[in-house]
């Protein structure tokens, strides 16, 4: 029989927080936080029991972030279920949820922007997305500073995000590791997302072709198929499967996300799509026989 579950903690100040953290750190317990903007779903729960496993306490922040969303993106309409959240989190036992308003994290007069710069933030994502990659950068560095944990968890579908705050905290010297959790899927093989609530039925019928597709590439790529051809097949494959406003579809180095035409090292097939104006992203590993050391898998879930 699991525990039940216990009365969740909250603050919304930087000063709150840090003494709450602090009172942890004098305990001698570690900390982990897990960053998110709430709509919460079974991929975040997935980070929390993560972040559980590794740390003696978890902080949970929901902080949708104005910064990374730009002009005509759905920051306004993003969803915002509090209560639901709120409950998710309590039955998940996390200590403590951080939920700082616009003002806190952001205050009067502040003109401060991370960026990171290179081939991590070149191209994909960040093409169809300019000043994304900076707003993240900018909320991540201010959360790590206000919590100081130990760890921070991360998901592997935003994995451009993941690599990018990785460089960040490297450069920055910030004392806290980068957790990294495999992406979360529904049944059908669609990687969970907050956006995925914006999907009519038929749409989602749709999505689940994504990760299909993604897993036929990878799998041609690493067997020994031509780059360029796999990619043009792929292409074709999403416009049967009637999914024709695509972004991307590449293959980049896993490390460096440098473009890949020869496939020499571990590499990732990149897409992202749009589905009656929802954007959809995902990846999937591809690597070669000398270099694969894990089957290309990840945690799956029922859809809620």
């Amino acid at each position: 029989m699991g525990s039940e579950p216990v009365p969740l903690d909250s603050v919304a100040t930087v000063a709150a927080l840090r003494k709450r953290v602090s009172a942890w750190r004098e305990a001698g317990e570690t900390v982990a936080l897990v960053p998110t903007m709430g709509a919460l779903h079974d991929a975040h729960l997935t980070l929390i029991a993560e972040a559980q496993a590794r740390c003696d306490r978890t902080v949970v922040s929901i902080f949708v972030n104005p910064k990374q969303f730009g002009p005509g993106e759905d920051f306004t309409r993003y969803p915002r279920p509090i209560e639901t959240d709120v409950a998710a989190l309590r039955a998940a036992n996390v200590d403590l949820l951080y939920a700082p308003t616009v003002e806190e994290m952001y205050p009067p007069g502040d003109n401060t922007t991370v960026s990171v710069r290179g081939p991590l933030t070149a191209g994909l994502c960040a093409a169809a997305r300019p000043g994304h990659f900076d707003g993240v950068a900018t909320v991540c560095t201010r959360l790590f500073l206000q919590c100081l944990p130990d760890i921070a968890m991360f998901g592997e579908k935003d994995y451009q995000q993941l690599l990018m705050i990785r460089r960040m905290v490297a450069d920055l010297a910030i004392p806290v590791e980068i957790v990294a959790v495999e992406t979360v899927r529904e049944e059908g093989g669609l990687a969970l997302s907050s956006r995925n609530a914006y999907l009519s039925a038929e749409d989602r019928k749709k999505a689940a072709r994504i990760n299909l597709i993604l897993a036929d590439v990878a799998a041609a790529v690493a067997d020994g198929g031509d780059i360029a051809t796999e990619i043009g097949r792929g292409l074709a494959a999403l416009a049967k499967a009637g999914i024709d406003d695509v972004d991307y579809l590449e293959i980049r180095d896993a490390e460096t996300l440098e473009p890949v035409t020869t496939l020499v090292r571990p590499a990732r097939v990149f897409v992202a799509v749009r589905l009656n104006g929802t954007r959809l992203i995902d990846n999937r590993p591809v690597e070669t026989f000398a270099t694969r050391t894990v089957p290309l898998r990840s945690v799956t879930r029922k859809a809620s």
